[in-house]
């Protein structure tokens, strides 16, 4: 059956729950649901109820489609100021020999080493340490526009952007204006973690709040700007703070419409200060994929980030609202990684991300980062000897460049 025909079935069926048929009609009809419905839904939604009504408003708005893009990250550093309960990438600056703090000519010899790669982003995100100062960031980002003009950077999130503008002592509009200026082309939606000050003071106090990160975003939404956002979710928080989180979200949409992409991020726990907290499992991140689609109606694309719940997960995420399973990295990052992440060398040539959703019954076509096409993979076939793993990025007629 296809998605309405299962939704239909589902609406026909004498013993679903009252409250979540309602639920479901409200699916169908293509109106808003509430802050409350959104609770029910975590309480009381199994896993194959909410499996419908995510993948019948996923198709409705992108059929089969499923996005991935040819991507690398820069990580500057992974020392920080902040101590985030949560996180088993940074490092205090009194734990300096455990990290790096890469250099300018480091990180433009990352950008340099994929000049013969067809390559569309580059993903600058780190730790917040003084030297990483608005002017290291705009000489970086113009150096890096000046070497490879098409390349799309999407850098840094509010969390360092507050940071930088509190020590250049400049408003958030105008730092936003410089860094555009500069070369950035969107921002990545990390540091979101949740909004709720009864768990962000618990778990990253001290980084920038909820109502700063919003408004940093809101900024740039206001220069005609795209971005991200995530949520951190499978941890000491409860289900309302979960859709207390989305509605800020969507609400900040409803007003701007500048988030393109949704990514839940799974809290992972080794070598943290949360170790005792247990993960979240594979059906509640299923669930919990399935109820931001059905929650964020106004956000264009859900995403699930295959090296952070392994590529098993992502793909059956495509079942559950998911539209968007990130991009090749190359072991370009180490973030989840070093939380235990499944994936400790993420890297995946395009044959394999186009194999595996293909797998999952859906219709690959990779995109830039403003979801523009640069390729439909539907009836591509690879040659037997693009199966060599040495061959990370291929090659193919560009249908799109606008």
């Amino acid at each position: 059956m296809d998605a309405e025909r299962k939704l239909t079935f589902l609406l026909g069926h004498k013993h679903l729950d009252g409250a979540l048929k309602a639920i479901a009609d409200k699916v169908y009809a293509g109106e808003r649901i509430t802050e409350e419905e959104g609770v029910l839904l975590y309480e009381r939604g199994d896993l194959g109820y909410l499996g419908v009504l995510a993948n019948f408003m996923r198709e409705r708005r992108h059929g089969d489609t499923t996005y991935f893009n040819r991507n690398f990250h820069i990580e500057p550093t992974n020392l920080c100021v902040y101590d985030c309960k949560f996180c088993s990438y940074s490092r205090l600056i009194k734990q300096r020999d455990d990290g790096w703090e890469a250099t300018m000519d480091e990180m433009l010899g990352q950008v340099k080493s994929y000049d013969a790669e067809p390559v569309t982003e580059v993903h600058i995100v780190g730790g917040v340490l003084p030297q990483y100062n608005m002017a290291f960031y705009m000489e970086l980002f113009t150096a890096i526009k000046q070497h490879r003009p098409n390349l799309h950077v999407k850098a840094l999130t509010p969390v360092e952007y507050h940071y930088i503008f509190k020590k250049a002592k400049i408003d958030y509009a105008t730092g936003m204006a410089m860094m555009k200026d500069a070369g950035l082309d969107s921002m990545p939606g990390g540091g979101a973690e949740i909004f709720h000050p009864e768990i962000r003071d618990q778990i990253a106090k001290d980084k920038c709040n909820a109502e700063q990160w919003l408004q940093i975003h809101e900024v740039w939404h206001q220069l005609g700007m795209h971005s991200n956002a995530t949520m951190l979710y499978g941890h000491i928080e409860q289900y309302w703070h979960r859709i207390d989180h989305m509605e800020r979200l969507r609400q900040l949409q409803d007003k701007t419409g500048g988030f393109q992409t949704f990514i839940p991020l799974k809290f992972r726990n080794k070598d943290n200060q949360m170790s005792h907290v247990p993960e979240a499992t594979v059906i509640e991140d299923l669930r919990n994929y399935a109820i931001s689609r059905i929650y964020l109606d106004n956000f264009p694309h859900i995403k699930a980030y295959w090296a952070m719940i392994s590529r098993e997960t992502a793909q059956l995420a495509l079942g559950y609202g998911v539209n968007d399973i990130d991009g090749t990295l190359d072991d370009t990052t180490k973030i989840y990684s070093m939380a235990g992440a499944e994936e400790q060398h993420p890297a995946m040539t395009t044959r394999e991300l186009v194999e595996l959703i293909r797998n999952a019954g859906r219709h690959p076509v990779e995109r830039d980062t403003l979801y523009r096409v640069i390729t439909d993979y539907k009836d591509v076939a690879f040659d037997e000897d693009q199966s060599n793993k040495q061959s990370r990025y291929y090659q193919l007629p560009v249908l799109n460049d606008k």
